[in-house]
């Protein structure tokens, strides 16, 4: 073994991303397990090391990575709105004067809500339009966070609102509802870091990340969830 392999630089051939077979038609979501707990978590991670070399590599880097769970319903997925393009420490801190403005924080008090006491708050105009797009379907029923749908009706179901795109759609599906298969292809973060754990020579796009992806399933969530703590390490590769 050269020095090379022994760091970890090279990739055996068989590890490399290999382009998959796309399904006719998206698959769901798992609804097999939700990750609720830091066992899920460590359970996922387990599995990954089964499927995967590469992710085994990354779990030892980085460890169990952060159960990241919030709340469901109309107030998680405004939070997620919220967050969009934000550093953490940003849209926390836009998030708490929010719901200050927003209370009780339910789709019939934000639209109450003018919108400039709404824009006070730190919203940008395009998140406000969001949030009371959202606030308007459900109100309207044609939005319903509180029954469990089917996987790919909720998310054509986000998607139909303006404001709402894959990634906001995607995000809520793995932290609000905790799904183990859910996965944000669209993320910023996520093709950084498979770039640098599979060695590749650039970035991958959204789909090709998907395609690298599905031998992460049934546990794509945990698997993002390594993957960023690993865009976030900045310690040498060993």
């Amino acid at each position: 073994m050269t020095k090379s392999e022994e760091r970890g630089r090279g990739v055996p051939k068989r590890d490399r991303p290999q382009k998959a077979s796309r399904p006719k038609a998206r698959r769901s979501l798992a609804r097999a397990r939700a990750i609720e707990t830091e066992a899920d978590i460590r359970a996922g991670a387990a599995a990954l090391g089964k499927l995967c070399p590469v992710m085994k590599r990354v779990h030892e880097i980085v460890g169990d990575p952060p159960l990241r769970r919030h709340t469901s319903g109309f107030a998680g997925l405004a939070q997620v709105v919220v967050s969009q393009q934000l550093s953490i420490a940003s849209a926390g801190a836009i998030w708490k004067r929010t719901v200050l403005v927003v209370d009780p924080f339910d789709a019939p008090t934000l639209l109450a809500q003018d919108i400039g006491a709404l824009r006070g708050a730190g919203l940008s105009q395009g998140k406000v339009k969001t949030l009371r797009a959202v606030a308007d379907a459900i109100v309207a029923g044609a939005l319903d966070l509180e029954t469990p749908l089917p996987d790919d009706a909720l998310r054509a179901a986000l998607l139909a609102i303006s404001g709402i795109g894959p990634w906001t759609a995607d995000i809520y599906t793995m932290f609000c509802l905790g799904h183990a298969d859910g996965f944000a292809a669209g993320d910023l973060a996520l093709p950084g870091a498979a770039q640098r754990a599979f060695e590749l020579d650039d970035r991958p796009s959204a789909r090709a990340l998907e395609d690298i992806a599905e031998r992460w399933r049934p546990w794509r969530g945990v698997a993002a969830r390594l993957l960023w703590s690993f865009y976030a390490h900045r310690d040498p590769l060993p």
